[in-house]
């Protein structure tokens, strides 16, 4: 749109809208059909998949990693540096060689709730959900529902975006309210066992 600031250098994919004041930097890449809302910006190398949508105002910089169908919501935050300073010890000023950039990875179907941030580097699960305002300092589980600062996982979600109902005698065990997929936990193993003590696998399709 008029106003947006989109790079000779980025690759936007077709059917994608980039709206005023919005930036997208040098080398990034976007997916069909695609939204970036005004002001948002889009950090140079940044992958974002097909069907995302980046509301008002929200950052993601670079290197991250976004998958299809994603929502950032507005005032997002994804940072990109464990150490941030202005300056070195000396006091001189940092130049951009004298750190190294951090990347957070959202994968397929994540939802990141307005003015959530999400410290890098951190990988948000498939179908997950960061409730508004959350701050991620750890990696989030397929399908978990985080909230809090630090995000804690409150609860599962399914496809639809809807919180995850017990099954009756069954521990362990969920249904979506909406689609009547359903769900099983699973004890996490190896490197997730270090950010979640359980994930969420998709047992059957939705009816």
């Amino acid at each position: 749109m008029p106003g947006a600031q989109v790079s000779e250098q980025a690759v936007v994919g077709d059917g994608s809208t980039v709206w005023e004041l919005a930036q997208v930097r040098e080398n990034a890449q976007l997916g069909a059909e695609c939204v970036v809302g005004r002001g948002a910006y889009v950090g140079a190398g940044v992958r974002i998949g097909a069907r995302c949508k980046l509301q008002n105002h929200a950052l993601v910089y670079e290197p991250a990693v976004l998958g299809d169908g994603v929502f950032v919501g507005p005032a997002v935050v994804l940072t990109n540096d464990r150490a941030p300073r202005a300056v070195d010890p000396d006091g001189a000023l940092k130049q951009a060689g004298d750190w190294e950039a951090v990347g957070v990875t959202v994968a397929e179907g994540a939802s990141l709730g307005a003015r959530s941030v999400c410290v890098a580097p951190v990988r948000i699960g498939r179908w997950a959900m960061v409730a508004a305002g959350a701050v991620v300092t750890a990696d989030v589980p397929d399908f978990a529902l985080v909230a809090g600062v630090p995000a804690r996982r409150i609860g599962w979600v399914g496809r639809a975006g809807l919180r995850l109902r017990p099954l009756p005698g069954r521990p362990g065990e969920w249904e979506c309210p909406r689609t009547g997929a359903r769900y099983v936990e699973e004890a996490a193993r190896g490197d997730e066992a270090s950010a979640a003590t359980v994930t969420l696998r998709e047992e059957t399709p939705m009816r």
